[in-house]
Order: structure tokens, then C-alpha cells, then sequence
């Protein structure tokens, strides 16, 4: 007896995931497009039918797969086809993605596994749509000790005190740290005032035992080392 159209479509889909299914897990990184990585996440979300309209306008709505999963849960439930479920799905991916991230940088020296922490800042601060001041308090070992969220909004004295920042440092027994800002802009070159902040700290650090090791600032575009640039 031939099969109805809904249950040939029904087979169809299931085939479909099936197949996307076995790419990843048997492929490597690129194994699947970054489409089809968000039809496999919204499998979980949407037990039947076809995903991949779905994805697609998630791409064409924010841009890229990373900025689909740093999206605001409300923006994502603004596309056809995304409900509460599925924006947690597609959530619960970036949350996962930062505890990776950040597991890598806390447990190694922070100097010694460079690329683990501009990894778990990119992933972290990158798509931030506001600007963001954090200092990485370091110890002896330049493990960090304290990931502290100084504030919101444009790195400045009003914002950010020098003295304040070392304080902190000496109360926690911290022997160095790592000012990091993002640039919602996209843009991560440093402004004057980044410099001159940045001069400052390191001014009243070098008064009281504690080293600025760099200034990181992330955006969109990539990253940029104060350090690296000769700022510092």
C-alpha cells in the first residue's frame, strides 16, 4: 500500500536528521555548515518537520551562527518558527560554549595559555551589545583568582578608579591582573582614553606590587593587545 504524503514526508524528515546525524559524529569541525549546526540544535527544540527554514532565517536575522547563539532569548523568538523552547536550546549551547571556555583558562596559568583566554573573551564579550569593564586578577602562579565585573559603560575614571582596582587586587593577595573591555562597535583598537587609563593603573599598580600584564580589548572585528601594540 503506498505511503500518504504526510507520512512519506515524515520519513523523509526523519531520514534527513538522520543523515545530518551520522555527518556529525562522524566528520570534523566543518562537517556540517553552519546552518545545518543550527537545524541539529533546533531538533531538540522541534520534535517534527523541517528545521532548516528555521536556520536560515536565524542566519539571515542576525548575521552569523555565533551571533544567533549570543542573541537576546526575545530577539531570537522574534523569527518565525522559534519559540521559548527553542531559544533555550539555542542558549543552553552558548552557556555551555563559556563554561567550556573559561574551565580551559581557570585551570592553567593565564600567561601560559594565551589563546585559551582570548578564546573564552571572544566567546564571552565579542557580541555584547553594551561596554563592558573586567579586571582578571592574577596570583603568583599567574592563575587567575578573581574574574571581576567592574561595571558597564565606557572605560573611564568615572567608571573605573585606579587606586580601586589595585585595592581590590591587594585585598585578594592578587600579584598581577589583566584589564579586558569590549567595543560594541565591533572595532577593537584602543581609544585615548583606553591608553590613558590603562597608564594609570599600571601606574599606581607598580606603587603597590601589582602588574598590569595587558590591556585586551574585543570586538567583533578580532582583538587587540595594548601590550602587543607597545601601549603598555
Amino acid at each position: 500500500m503506498p505511503q500518504s504524503k504526510e507520512n512519506a514526508a515524515k520519513h523523509d524528515g526523519a531520514g534527513h536528521r538522520a543523515r545530518l546525524r551520522e555527518r556529525l559524529l562522524k566528520g570534523g569541525a566543518e562537517a556540517l555548515a553552519d546552518y545545518e549546526v543550527l537545524e541539529y540544535l533546533l531538533f531538540a527544540a522541534i520534535k517534527q518537520g523541517d528545521t532548516k527554514p528555521v536556520a536560515k532565517a536565524l542566519l539571515d536575522r542576525f548575521g552569523s551562527l555565533s551571533a544567533v547563539l549570543n542573541a537576546d532569548p526575545n530577539a531570537l523568538q522574534d523569527v518565525k518558527g522559534v519559540g521559548l523552547t527553542s531559544a533555550a536550546a539555542l542558549k543552553s549551547v552558548a552557556l555551555a560554549a563559556r563554561r567550556m571556555a573559561r574551565s580551559e583558562v581557570s585551570q592553567k596559568p593565564v600567561l601560559g595559555s594565551w589563546q585559551a583566554l582570548l578564546d573564552y573573551l571572544t566567546i564571552d564579550m565579542a557580541h555584547l551589545t553594551v561596554e563592558r569593564v573586567r579586571v582578571l586578577y592574577l596570583n603568583a602562579q599567574n592563575r587567575l583568582v578573581l574574574d571581576h565585573h567592574v561595571g558597564d559603560g565606557s572605560i573611564d575614571e568615572a567608571a573605573i578608579h585606579p587606586r580601586e582596582v589595585i585595592r581590590q587586587g591587594l585585598d585578594i593577595g592578587a600579584t598581577a591582573l589583566i584589564l579586558v573591555h569590549n567595543h560594541p562597535s565591533g572595532n577593537p583598537e584602543p581609544s585615548r582614553a583606553d591608553i590613558q587609563i590603562t597608564n594609570r593603573i599600571a601606574e599606581a599598580g607598580r606603587l603597590l606590587g601589582i602588574t598590569v600584564h595587558d590591556h585586551v580589548i574585543v570586538g567583533r572585528d578580532g582583538h587587540v593587545s595594548l601590550r602587543a601594540k607597545g601601549l603598555i
